[in-house]
């Protein structure tokens, strides 16, 4: 065992006696040492359950003969963060995480690591620590929200940022905007609809490195608590059996966590965070990849923000697997090992659904043909970019640039009724070099949807989006402004087309003309973990990490 380095020998009597201080027994200190690391914090309903979550976790690791050592790591929560400078450290939380998690496990020689995540960038950051150790292990999912509820209807998060906006409009007063924030969030768990939450969740269920099932399981559900006692047992086999992470993480089992992210017109963020698990996994697996999935893939979930449903009702209809049985009987997945010891189509194969559900339609119905995401290119993203296409329908858009140098001076124009129809707004210097961090826009999308002009307007940024942002946006562009991109270019005017069946992004503007003029911003940051993240960080197209990931096989 990899802990035998802390604890066999004669030698080993220093480390002994302080484990020993910590409660542990002969037996205990001999046995499989589990690392579980806990994303626990009161600050965010996401992850405020998981200290009780990682209690039957560490009794379901007892029982099956290992030694649970628990580690606090942390979270970022983006529907605090939203629209404010905190909002900047959130994706950079993601590599905290991460890191967090390798240097603890390494730091103590553990045998396996089950990571208790949460909020959104939790999730990856757990997948990405795994393939970095390449040792046993799994991520486990807190689970979502309930839905809250406003005058009857089920509602989420996204309806409050929505709300902000529609009472900018003068569509709704004070009150009104009260209610919906007193009703929105009624207690543990991650923000309901397919945000980037969920979305990951499912994504790491069929990447394999979360038993199928479990993350569908809502926060508050009663069966939450048995199924981490199984999570428990599961991963002690798995350790015995020594079965690492990267047997999970493959080129094939990426592009099934891509197809299942498709199919559910889940967040954008999950190409960000399925090339940076690639990366740390030494996996071929690039942007395009998404573009391709997409086009064959329809959208078979009817979920928030585009649909009608939330992740507690997945899970009564018949949970990820179910998505992922009707795919695997459609061809459009491949069978690949997961962290329950069975294949996914042995795991799919087990599925159940629910007589009369709607929320998962058949796959020769879809609720779209295509899949949710685009990847672009052209002389304003010459390294790519991604469209969120899912529930507008529109796959071209054409218009004169309004150019704003901060998610800040957007939403005030925004919010100042500033904004007119046909404009393709442009928010630049929110990379994740120039943010840095690389916020989302989800304050200015929600708000423009508030004001009825969702529909009528094209978003593009060098930052990202939230899960539930929707409307023609594209986001992730690069280079990014800070690295001297054409997005750093662009003027008030300029006509941009957005052609997403030719996979392009342009302008007719001379950009190259201007470059001699062009001067980068001063960092916003010249100390601590943000500048220290802008100096490290790669591009978006390249997931946006700061790791120093293995030669890719």
């Amino acid at each position: 065992m990899r802990s035998d380095q802390i604890k066999k020998g004669t030698d080993r009597a220093p480390a002994r006696a302080m484990l020993r201080a910590t409660g542990l027994d002969d037996k205990q200190i001999y046995q499989p040492m589990i690392a579980v690391v806990n994303t626990w914090s009161d600050v965010t309903p996401c992850n405020m359950h998981l200290r009780d979550l990682a209690e039957p976790l560490k009794e379901g690791i007892r029982a099956a003969g290992g030694t649970p050592i628990e580690f606090g790591s942390i979270v970022v929560t983006d529907g605090i963060a939203m629209g404010s400078e905190g909002m900047k450290c959130s994706l950079i939380s993601r590599e905290a995480v991460a890191d967090s998690i390798e240097l603890v496990t390494r730091g103590h020689c553990l045998d396996g690591v089950v990571a208790l995540v949460g909020c959104d960038k939790t999730i990856p950051a757990g997948a990405m620590a795994l393939a970095r150790l390449d040792i046993p292990g799994m991520v486990i999912y807190g689970g979502s929200i309930m839905p809250g509820t406003h005058n009857g209807i089920p509602i989420t998060i996204q309806e409050v940022f929505e709300a902000v906006g529609a009472r900018a409009a003068g569509k709704i007063d004070d009150d009104e905007l009260r209610a919906i924030e007193m009703g929105a969030c009624p207690g543990a768990g991650a923000c309901g609809g397919q945000f980037t939450a969920n979305t990951m969740a499912q994504a790491l269920t069929a990447l394999g490195l979360s038993p199928m099932g479990v993350n569908d399981i809502p926060a508050v559900h009663p069966a939450k608590a048995d199924a981490m006692r199984a999570c428990g047992e599961m991963v002690v086999k798995r350790v015995t059996e020594g079965q690492s992470a990267r047997e999970m993480v493959t080129h094939e089992s990426l592009r099934n966590a891509a197809t299942v992210v498709t199919a559910t017109a889940g967040s954008t963020n999950a190409v960000l965070h399925l090339l940076a698990i690639a990366r740390e996994a030494g996996v071929d697996f690039n942007i395009d990849e998404f573009d391709e999935i997409s086009r064959h893939t329809p959208i078979i979930a009817d979920l928030k923000p585009v649909g009608r449903f939330m992740a507690p009702d997945l899970f009564l209809a018949g949970g990820t697997r179910l998505v992922i049985e009707k795919l695997r009987e459609a061809g459009r997945l491949t069978d690949t090992p997961t962290v329950s010891g069975n294949s996914l189509f042995e795991e799919a194969s087990q599925a159940v659904e629910s007589p009369g559900q709607e929320v998962v339609v058949p796959f020769d119905q879809p609720l779209e043909t295509r899949g949710g995401f685009g990847i672009l290119y052209g002389n304003i993203a010459p390294e790519g970019c991604v469209a969120k296409l899912a529930g507008h329908g529109e796959f071209s858009y054409s218009g004169p640039a309004r150019v704003y140098e901060s998610e800040e001076e957007c939403f005030h124009a925004v919010q100042n009724s500033e904004i007119n129809k046909g404009d393709v707004i442009v928010i630049r210097n929110e990379g994740p070099r120039g943010g840095p961090g690389m916020r989302e826009m989800l304050a200015v999308t929600a708000a423009l949807v508030g004001q009825g002009l969702g529909d009528d307007v094209a978003l593009m940024t060098d930052g990202r989006f939230s899960g539930a942002s929707h409307g023609f946006v594209v986001g992730h562009v690069a280079p990014e402004a800070a690295n001297g991109g054409p997005i750093a270019l662009l003027r008030d005017g300029d006509m941009i087309t957005i052609d997403v069946d030719k996979r392009r992004i342009d302008t007719d503007a001379d950009l190259e003309s201007r470059r001699a003029g062009w001067q980068p911003l001063k960092p916003a940051y010249t100390s601590g973990a943000l500048a220290k993240y802008a100096y490290l960080v790669s591009s978006a197209s390249e997931g946006a990490v700061t790791s120093f990931p293995p030669p890719i096989t």
